[in-house]
């Protein structure tokens, strides 16, 4: 499977393995995977590639070597494993939003309990309202293996603010500028599912209203944390 990439490529591609390993090791730290699902993955900058986990491989054994490269057709070009049987769908997400610097995948629990209701997760918390600027949506069902769940992504969070998208039955996928958006994302959906979860125990939950909404999430996204001089 490996071939030699061009040195400029292999050197952008070196680069997005190690920041793609590292950051797989936040997945069960949040205890969002169980044994070896999930996976991540990102694009290469100034290629049409993308570095994505291994299939089958313990968290503990992930090097970045052991990241494969993949065409934005979704074929292995460079690495000596085979890539995530969920290669199909980030694939699938890197062609359609050119804006998805990463794509993370996770089976967290709360989330994926709400995904496996077929429910969306209300905006009722000002801290989604912060992240994701609406409720968490359903995406469809779609089998493992192909682009199908790249499609079912594709097709909700087009034109949606939420970076998050609960796959029916399935679990998790987000995406973001880079790896490490994505990867928050997943902690802040994993996070809201949770809260939401405990708060619907006591009672009705009621969301927030739009106009609170869009306020939080413009503070948020513009504002909060620390800016350049220059912004």
């Amino acid at each position: 499977m490996s071939t030699a990439l061009p040195p400029d490529a292999a050197e952008a591609a070196a680069r997005t393995r190690e920041e793609v390993c590292a950051l797989h090791a936040e997945l069960p730290r949040w205890n969002l995977v169980t044994w070896t699902s999930g996976n991540i993955s990102a694009r290469i900058p100034g290629t049409g590639l993308f570095a994505i986990k291994p299939s089958g491989l313990s968290y503990d054994e992930l090097t970045p070597e052991s990241m494969v490269v993949c065409s934005l057709d979704g074929e292995p070009v460079d690495g000596d494993r085979t890539p995530s049987s969920d290669t199909a769908a980030h694939a699938y997400v890197y062609r359609e939003m050119p804006e998805a610097g990463a794509v993370v995948h996770t089976h967290s629990p709360y989330a994926t309990a709400w995904a496996a209701r077929g429910e969306p997760i209300p905006c009722a918390i000002t801290a989604m309202a912060d992240e994701f600027g609406a409720e968490i949506p359903v995406g469809p069902f779609a089998l493992i293996g192909g682009d199908d769940i790249g499609r079912g992504i594709v097709a909700v969070l087009s034109g949606h603010r939420s970076p998050a998208v609960l796959m029916r039955s399935h679990g998790v996928f987000t995406v973001g500028r880079d790896a490490k958006a994505a990867v928050k994302a997943a902690v802040m959906c994993e996070d809201a599912a949770r809260t939401v979860h405990l708060a619907r125990q006591l009672g009705p939950v009621e969301p927030l209203s739009a106009e609170h909404v869009d306020a939080l999430y413009d503070r948020y996204q513009n504002a909060y944390g620390q800016r350049s001089s220059d912004q």
